[in-house]
């Protein structure tokens, strides 16, 4: 079974994430979107309504799993028995900061690849920071986050 873990704060988890799941379970039997917890951090939902409103959203679909963890996500994906790491790629500023982190996670993890995916025309613009920062000035976010995922936002 290949599998692979697409692992981010998803604080919120947007139309873009979304997408990338989707298409990720097109190249892979599973993936497992892997919830990084930062206690130092103080986000718009919990890691546990993170996960909640991410179940909910991918109801009934198979091949996806929703998770929290700590620490490196190479020892995430070790302890998972994945051997691809799932990354989307919005412009040139997330290549060059996702490719070093890739080179580095072969470093320490030359077992597990990482695969990227580039946004699909459209979404390329949303950022969870954007969002977040729309959400907190009251703005609308219906055309960026799905509404499975607005619901357990609180400001």
């Amino acid at each position: 079974m290949k599998t692979a873990v697409f692992a981010g704060s998803f604080d919120p988890f947007t139309f873009a994430h979304k997408d990338l799941v989707e298409r990720g379970l097109e190249l892979f039997d599973k993936v497992i979107i892997a919830i990084g917890v930062n206690s130092a951090k103080k986000g718009l939902m919990s890691s546990d309504q993170r996960v909640e409103s991410i179940n909910e959203l991918f109801h009934g679909k198979l091949g996806i799993e929703v998770t929290q963890f700590t620490g490196l996500t190479v020892d995430f994906c070790r302890k998972s028995g994945a051997r691809y790491l799932l990354r989307g790629l919005r412009n040139t500023n997330d290549f060059n900061f996702e490719n070093a982190i890739a080179q580095n996670n072969l470093l320490l993890a030359p077992e597990i690849d990482t695969c990227f995916l580039m946004a699909r025309s459209g979404l390329g613009h949303i950022s969870s920071t954007i969002v977040r920062d729309i959400i907190q000035n009251s703005g609308d976010v219906t055309a960026l986050v799905p509404k499975e995922i607005i619901k357990h936002i609180t400001v």
